[in-house]
């Protein structure tokens, strides 16, 4: 992993600390405000925040103003970037914009398919064209040459560079699972300093896939961190176990979420469970926390599972 930035979560994660990070999804809107409130609610409970580009396909304030915001509130941003929605001219562009305005974390992502965005009374964009000109693996390999070489995709140069603590997504379940692996190589290889996972409901296998990435030498060169989702209900886990590629959700977990008297209760004791479970797995640097439009659960879940306060970095 290349000291190259000096962002916080780059600086933790340096220094040996277990980091968090917690997902922010900015509003459905152009309100600055819907962001501000979650940075003062989530203020101190993580070391970075990613604010997520268009999640599920749904128009949204883009990952790029919502960082802004965030930064601006005195929180560490992630911003995200889908090579779904732009050409290889238009990352760059907004890539650019970005390091100006003071972003330097950048997550690369495929992003959701057009058609997740048509779900309950939400019509979505199921008819928006895919782009795609490059993959996510091409897009931290261009975020790399920005940095490193002030070298453009194709060559042309940069007046100075432009560099990022550049972050990947890995869905270690995801058919078809042997590759996955090999895929998490080559985006290491391509560049990648961290990684934050799809979301982990089954420890024992996450684990098992977790050793074939140390075997293979990849979580010394890359710092991973477990994704966590709060299961709000059974409904919710039964829905991603059936839908979203990647994720495995046993099915005593789902019953015993069903059957929990207090439901919020026992979600917040499950992620808890969860983070300590997947804390102490080789390899694992960290926890990315999503409460996937709940981030008001996520300070106690933090505080609980004894990741509070976090550490200084000089």
């Amino acid at each position: 992993m290349r000291l190259r930035v000096g962002t916080r979560l780059e600086n933790i994660l340096q220094e040996g600390h277990f980091a968090v990070t917690v997902e922010v999804g900015p509003p459905r809107g152009a309100n600055p405000d819907v962001m501000r409130k979650k940075a003062d609610l989530l203020r101190g409970c993580a070391d970075a925040f990613n604010v997520t580009d268009n999640q599920t396909a749904v128009v949204r304030m883009s990952s790029l103003g919502g960082a802004k915001i965030l930064l601006d509130e005195g929180l560490e941003p992630v911003m995200q970037m889908t090579v779904r929605d732009r050409n290889r001219i238009a990352l760059q562009s907004d890539l650019l914009g970005a390091w100006a305005l003071g972003l330097r974390n950048c997550l690369c992502i495929s992003g959701d398919h057009q058609k997740a965005g048509a779900q309950g009374k939400l019509k979505g964009h199921p008819g928006a064209k895919n782009v795609y000109d490059v993959d996510s693996i091409q897009l931290i390999s261009i975020l790399k040459n920005l940095g490193d070489k002030a070298v453009q995709e194709g060559g042309d140069s940069l007046d100075e560079p432009a560099p990022f603590f550049i972050g990947a997504a890995w869905t270690p379940f995801a058919p078809p699972e042997d590759f996955r692996v090999i895929r998490l190589a080559k985006k290491i290889k391509a560049g990648a300093d961290f990684i934050q996972t799809q979301a982990v409901f089954d420890v024992a296998r996450f684990k098992s896939s977790m050793e074939k990435a140390h075997k293979m030498g990849l979580t010394e060169k890359a710092a991973i961190l477990a994704g966590i989702i709060v299961p709000k209900s059974a409904g919710m886990l039964r829905y991603m176990n059936n839908n979203v590629p990647g994720v495995d959700v046993p099915e005593d977990l789902i019953k015993r979420l069903k059957s929990a008297k207090d439901t919020q209760t026992e979600a917040v004791k499950i992620t808890i469970e969860l983070i300590e479970a997947v804390r102490f797995i080789p390899g694992v640097k960290g926890v990315h926390l999503q409460a996937i439009e709940a981030e008001e659960m996520l300070p106690e879940i933090i505080k609980k599972a004894g990741l509070l306060p976090r550490p200084k970095i000089a």
